[in-house]
């Protein structure tokens, strides 16, 4: 397999459960996208990846409480979310944005591994509060909700 195969997996998979393309309120993750991101936390992109290249790719966003409310009450949309976030603010949320896995690396606690090590390192220089999350499948749900129980932090959902 090439380095490039499961880069086509990924998609798909992102493709098919958040059908980003077609709902402009949700987050569009670019270059640009990306190195904001990284301006906020070096912890807010995950990724577990062999020689094929990636198996599990996890978004978290840092922000403040008050952007969490305003995303929660449907005042701004997910877009929106990422644009009232500058860096260098002190954060007391975690958006839990987005975690797609390959199906050969589902239930096998990596996931979870990932996603908790990007939640502990924000916890290290930001007193977070809480997790949130606007759930697209089942799975996506019960993955927010464990991560809650893990870190002892609740879980607000959209």
């Amino acid at each position: 397999m090439d380095f490039l195969a499961n880069h086509y997996r990924m998609f798909a998979i992102i493709d098919e459960v958040f059908d980003m393309r077609n709902d402009p309120d949700q987050l569009q993750v670019d270059e640009t996208v990306m190195q904001k991101l990284a301006a906020i936390h070096p912890a807010t992109m995950g990724e577990v990846a062999d020689e094929n290249g990636p198996l599990i790719w996890s978004l978290m966003i840092p922000t403040t409480a008050a952007v969490m409310q305003k995303f929660l009450a449907g005042e701004i949309a997910e877009n929106q979310l990422l644009e009232q976030t500058r860096p260098g603010e002190k954060y007391d949320c975690i958006y839990l944005c987005s975690v797609s896995t390959l199906p050969e690396k589902r239930s096998k606690g990596e996931t979870k591994k990932l996603c908790l090590q990007q939640i502990n390192a924000i916890r290290k220089d930001h007193a977070i509060t809480s997790l949130y999350v606007w759930a697209f499948s089942k799975e996506g749900e019960q993955l927010a909700d464990t991560l809650g129980k893990m870190s002892g932090l609740p879980v607000y959902k959209k």
